[in-house]
């Protein structure tokens, strides 16, 4: 009977996430995450800054966001573990910094994902007419979140399918959309020289530029989850950097074409106002098939965003039980479907709880803050990185070049991101700080007894240098 049940004991210690997922995967991940910053959220810059400094937000903060796909496709294709930047900052700084890293990915996705729902949800109403009341709102809220986490708890390889097509559709009708409207014959359908003049081009000067920041994050917000397939993915070296930079070229130019098209159409002043830019374009043209598209697509990029989001915040989730920085509970593995299905599930209510008290404004900003922290983490980790194991210590799957202007270049637009986040939501920024001072504290003060130093390193690196 004690060998049966040793065997046993082996049997469930020897499941493990499944190695399946190759670089279109990783794609879906990554751009199935963020597509849906173009259909809401990136407008708001235009609020703070006008619609010219919409544009310079696209590429300035494009230029961050490459310097993050960079920075995490060397990282990461050498930490091929689940947990992505935790599994970084565990090997390469420490297990406090892991700790924190692990809470801004678990809440910068929580956030997004219940960001999500509450964008479908509303989308729907704006549709239903005057039968939609409370509780449609809420069970739609509560059918996507239920939904998708149970998606996610059926595989990994189901649940980036679906993502890779969804995502693809959505992303597909933002072309449709861009050549529907003749963007070669200015003044057939778009207006841009009468939309975008030199006297409103930047109604608030380059303050505006500056406050835009916050909203600007939201273009990309999240295309550095691919880094949590790491360890489901069939070729780490391969795959993660393929797959990163693929989609964040993906986004950079669908960033660029929803700008075009919106700011063609509306006026800075109801673009910056409006939860819906893209769909309100599609009905700016006037045809029906193209709003219906609109609609669809809206709908599409919001499920495809919360599917890698709580497959995201899951890993980092799971990654922190695995090494006992909370309750082992959470690393377990499913022994069918090869998933964090505790992790998984343990999710659901907090983000159904922030979805029911939360607006669509405050689940952005949450989401945003969590994530422009653990952006300041990698500019600062790959540094550290190259200094305790330089090129040639130990084998890359991918080197990032110009090193180190990428991390120098994130870290400079994170502080301008903090600034502009303060002008904006300074109480909100001051009570994420304190939270995340206090969870330090406790892990630093408790947790950490509980952790078995030796075995929570497991790349077989050697020692850094210096050492």
């Amino acid at each position: 009977m004690s060998n049966a049940t040793a065997s046993a004991a082996d049997t469930v210690k020897r499941v493990s996430l499944l190695r399946i997922l190759g670089p279109g995967h990783v794609w879906a991940l990554g751009v199935g995450i963020v597509l849906v910053g173009e259909y809401t959220g990136w407008n708001f810059a235009a609020d703070k800054g006008g619609t010219l400094a919409a544009l310079i937000i696209c590429w300035v903060i494009g230029l961050l966001y490459t310097s993050v796909a960079m920075i995490d496709s060397e990282v990461t294709s050498t930490v091929a573990a689940a947990g992505g930047q935790y599994a970084q900052a565990k090997h390469i700084v420490g297990p406090l910094m892991a700790f924190n890293v692990a809470l801004y990915l678990v809440f910068a996705y929580t956030m997004l994902e219940v960001s999500n729902a509450i964008l479908i949800a509303d989308t729907v109403k704006s549709y239903a007419g005057d039968g939609f009341t409370d509780w449609h709102y809420k069970g739609i809220i509560a059918i996507v979140i239920v939904g998708l986490a149970a998606l996610n708890y059926r595989g990994v390889l189901m649940t980036l399918n679906v993502n890779f097509v969804i995502t693809a559709i959505a992303y597909l009708a933002i072309i449709v959309l861009f050549f529907s409207v003749q963007p070669w014959s200015q003044g057939t359908i778009l207006k841009l020289n009468e939309m975008v003049t030199p006297k409103n081009a930047l109604p608030y000067g380059w303050i505006g530029v500056i406050a835009a920041f916050h909203w600007g994050i939201w273009y990309y917000l999240g295309i550095e989850g691919t880094t949590q397939a790491a360890e489901e993915v069939r070729s780490p070296a391969r795959s993660l950097p393929y797959g990163t930079m693929a989609g964040m070229i993906t986004l950079l130019i669908g960033a660029s074409l929803t700008w075009y098209i919106c700011a063609s159409l509306m006026p800075w002043q109801y673009l910056g106002f409006t939860y819906y830019p893209l769909l309100d374009a599609g009905k700016l043209t006037g045809s029906k098939l193209l709003e219906t598209m609109m609609f669809t697509a809206t709908i599409l990029a919001a499920l495809a965003s919360a599917n890698g989001c709580i497959n995201d915040a899951a890993r980092a989730w799971f990654s922190l039980g695995r090494d006992r920085y909370l309750p082992p509970w959470f690393s377990a593995v499913h022994p069918v479907y090869r998933t964090p299905y505790r992790s998984i599930i343990f999710l659901v209510p907090i983000a159904l709880a922030f979805a029911f008290i939360a607006n669509l404004g405050q689940a952005i900003t949450f989401s945003i803050l969590s994530g422009v922290l653990h952006y300041t983490f990698m500019s600062i980790n790959i540094m550290m990185f190259r200094n305790k194991w330089p090129l040639g210590t130990i084998q890359r799957g991918y080197t990032h070049p110009f090193h180190p202007l990428p991390a120098i270049v994130l870290l400079a637009l994170c502080v301008v991101t903090y600034f502009a986040i303060f002008l904006g939501y300074g109480a909100q920024l001051t009570a994420m700080v304190v939270f995340y001072v206090i969870m330090s504290l406790w892990f630093h003060f408790y947790r950490y007894r509980y952790v078995k130093r030796g075995d929570q390193f497991t790349m077989p690196w050697p020692k850094p240098l210096g050492y």
